[in-house]
């Protein structure tokens, strides 16, 4: 193992003990995976298969399992964009999406704020704790 491959392994391990999280074999693996390729969207199914093409002996339970526990930690944000379909999204900050229908494919909107008015009263004793936007997209028709 070169030097370059521990100090990632160690940052790794870090951050998953900070978020309060015990660093098992597989979650390391798992966030490795994860937050090596900067800011991205992955549903368990696309972990799963990056696992698997890694030798990461994990079942696709396990890759669920921990996906929700990084997400209780805080070390994931949870985007809900077609029914069924579930994204991971390693960018935690306050920030909206594009979803390309047909390709489910996800990304950061990039533009600046989007401003959203005329929000609700939250019920008693309630706050609103986040707003998430997902602009969906297609290709235009006739073109």
């Amino acid at each position: 193992m070169d030097l370059g491959c521990r100090k990632e392994n160690v940052a790794v391990d870090k951050r998953v003990r900070e978020a309060g999280l015990r660093p098992t074999r597989q979650r390391i693996a798992l966030a490795d995976l994860l937050f090596a390729k900067g800011d991205r969207h992955l549903s368990a199914e696309e972990l799963h298969e990056e696992a698997t093409a890694a030798s990461v002996p994990v079942s696709l339970a396990t890759v669920y399992n921990a996906l929700h526990q990084f997400t209780q930690a805080g070390l994931l944000r949870i985007l809900a964009v077609e029914g069924s379909k579930t994204y991971f999204d390693t960018n935690t900050s306050d920030h909206h999406h594009f979803y390309i229908e047909g390709e489910n494919r996800i990304f950061d909107i990039e533009s600046g704020p989007v401003t959203v008015s005329n929000l609700p009263e939250p019920p008693a004793g309630m706050e609103i704790a986040n707003v998430d936007i997902v602009v969906r997209l297609r290709p235009k028709r006739g073109v």
